[in-house]
């Protein structure tokens, strides 16, 4: 473990911390490429707004994955190295269906949004134990965005 640049205790906390942070990071990865994959295999009447909805949240799910993994090397933890590693800790599970309907491509990325926002809120509430607002700031931003995305996907499907 190298040296924290945040007044973060060394040792458990920031153990914890990244550990958390990890699974939301392997989440996030798995998250993005279901929904680039579906964004991808899109088809059917709606097929130009479900395409350009689903490029725009892959675009937003990505972005933070720098974030994410800058923010466990700032407190002093290591981050993810490979696919490996996403695959051993994502809690996501992967869509490897040769065909989904449409409608079923948005209530499982709903679902999976909203399987983030319950991880995020897990890592927030260990980010209080240990008085790391930083990283909580950052969660409720990534919170907020993928609650967002669940209610675009939910409203999509009805």
């Amino acid at each position: 473990m190298q040296r924290a640049s945040t007044d973060i205790d060394p040792g458990l906390a920031v153990t914890e911390l990244s550990d958390h942070l990890n699974g939301l990071l392997a989440d996030v990865f798995a998250l993005y490429l279901k929904t680039k994959n579906f964004h991808w295999h899109m088809s059917g009447p709606h097929f130009r707004d479900y395409h350009l909805l689903l490029d725009d949240q892959a675009a937003e799910i990505f972005a933070a994955t720098d974030d994410i993994a800058e923010r466990v090397r700032k407190i002093g933890g290591t981050t993810l190295r490979s696919i490996g590693d996403i695959a051993r800790l994502q809690r996501l599970r992967d869509n490897d269906e040769e065909a989904v309907s449409p409608h079923a491509m948005l209530r499982e990325l709903h679902a999976d949004n909203l399987t983030l926002v319950a991880a995020m809120l897990e890592a927030h509430h260990a980010c209080d134990d240990h008085a790391d607002v930083a990283t909580a700031g950052l969660l409720e931003t990534w919170i907020d965005q993928a609650q967002r995305r669940a209610w675009f996907l939910a409203e999509a499907a009805k």
